[in-house]
């Protein structure tokens, strides 16, 4: 699986959450549980993974939702 999105912001995971189980695309959220490591204060941020057959039409569904500024760049 590749890393798609890196954020703390659990309405944009939420979102995109929703954007792939509608598409049909397998997903995972990374480090969804980190708050109860860094004392629940939500700065360390989540992964959202693809995996790799399915990246490119993660990439398009986001930036077609809106949200392609929050695609990671290598």
């Amino acid at each position: 699986m590749d890393e798609i999105v890196r954020t703390n912001d659990v309405v944009l995971i939420s979102a995109i959450e929703a954007l792939f189980k509608s598409a049909g695309i397998p997903y995972f959220v990374a480090d969804q549980h980190m708050s109860v490591m860094d004392g629940s204060l939500g700065f360390l941020p989540r992964r959202v993974l693809v995996d790799e057959d399915h990246f490119e039409r993660a990439k398009r569904l986001l930036t077609d939702a809106g949200l392609g500024n929050t695609i990671k760049s290598d």
